[in-house]
């Protein structure tokens, strides 16, 4: 059957509610942690040992996603990924003992992370027949879903509703979304027919994949330790110790949704210079000035700094001529993913030996790097 006759803002709807559920899933699996937590009776080390089984599982995704979205083309594969995705959520609300809950939570990242290439790589698509950025809105959509996926969680929990059937509830909505958007996405990818299953990344992606590792060095930290930041240096009131993560969030939100006409006016090398100088000043701020007002001021500032750069260096990557455009988010994504794991850690390596200040300021160094590394990549077609 034909793919029907739909315009370029509906294809770019479709892809949007993929993002969206994305978003959800994830956020509504965030939401209950604590409950799951209590449920099990694990410790803080027992239930680290499980939030590791995600990245782990994203991890072992990534040498597959490029060439599963190749190979079958993106429009099958985000299918079956958002749909499987919540069904697994389901999966760890039902589960009863440890050794059904590990395993789905691998899971769970491991189709997060399929998720995540196929729909970046229709996203990539999408973009091209506009012309122009539009990327970061995409990327917005996943940070509102966030937001959504948290506020059911909090009504769920405030309610008593055990968390397998709030995460009924986000299937039931999710299939329903699926079914009713797939229709509208793109049937096609960039032909890459030769991809092989292990593509080496050429130096532009290699420089791409440093920008996503600098930046998401500094996402990383902000969602682990910008508490802790408040709590410790800051020492904010116990009410106001998530001041710094929702400053943080809100800014990242709000800066995808107008990123892309500051694209399209300035292109993207000044947009990711400027980015890194944001992300660097913020820091510095924070911890120049460790009080509630001024260190709040300062995570604004890296939200707003590193909203655009993750859908900035996605789109870069997707108009690779050397690789498909899932082989080539898969590389870049396989990259920053990494400071995704590392960037906490370092920053707790850190604290101990010094203090979490200095900390701070080697993660403000790093985020400045995207600065450094944009200033030598040649971005053709620049404002598109």
């Amino acid at each position: 059957m034909n793919q029907p006759e739909v315009s370029n803002r509906t294809k770019r709807m479709a892809v949007a509610a993929f993002f969206f559920i994305a978003g959800l899933c994830f956020a509504s699996w965030a939401s209950r942690i604590p409950d799951i937590k209590t449920k099990f009776q694990f410790n803080d080390a027992e239930l680290g040992a499980l939030l590791l089984a995600l990245p782990v599982g994203s991890m072992l995704c990534l040498p597959f996603s490029g060439w599963l979205v190749n190979k079958f083309v993106s429009r099958r594969i985000v299918t079956i990924a958002a749909a499987s995705y919540p069904c697994i959520l389901v999966l760890i609300g039902f589960a009863g003992s440890v050794w059904q809950l590990a395993p789905a939570a691998l899971l769970f990242g491991f189709l997060g992370n399929l998720c995540n290439i196929s729909v970046n790589t229709q996203a990539v698509g999408v973009e091209s027949l506009y012309g122009r950025s539009i990327m970061a809105s995409f990327h917005g959509i996943w940070s509102f879903a966030g937001f959504a996926g948290g506020a059911i969680g909090s009504v769920m929990v405030s309610e008593s509703i055990a968390p397998q059937w709030h995460f009924v509830v986000i299937c039931s909505c999710s299939l329903v979304m699926v079914f009713l958007f797939r229709r509208f996405i793109l049937r096609k990818d960039a032909s890459h027919p030769n991809q092989p299953f292990f593509a080496r990344p050429d130096g532009m992606l290699l420089k791409l994949g440093m920008i996503a590792f600098s930046c998401m060095v500094c996402e990383g930290s902000m969602f682990d330790w910008s508490g802790v930041y408040f709590q410790k240096v800051v020492e904010a009131p116990v009410a106001l110790t998530t001041l710094g993560y929702t400053a943080f969030m809100a800014t990242m939100a709000g800066g995808r949704f107008v990123g892309d006409k500051i694209v399209t006016r300035f292109g993207k090398q000044k947009v990711l210079q400027a980015s890194g100088m944001v992300i660097a000043a913020g820091l510095l701020t924070a911890v120049v000035f460790p009080t509630i007002i001024a260190a709040t001021a300062g995570f604004l500032l890296v939200g707003f700094g590193v909203s655009s750069v993750i859908p900035l260096v996605y789109s870069a990557a997707g108009k690779s001529k050397t690789l498909s455009p899932g082989a080539a988010l898969t590389a870049v994504s396989s990259i920053g993913f990494l400071g995704f794991l590392l960037g906490p850690p370092i920053i707790g390596f850190i604290a101990q030996a010094s203090s979490l200040r200095w900390s701070l300021t080697l993660i403000a160094a790093l985020g400045f790097c995207t600065t450094v590394l944009a200033s030598v990549i040649d971005f053709r077609d620049d404002r598109a």
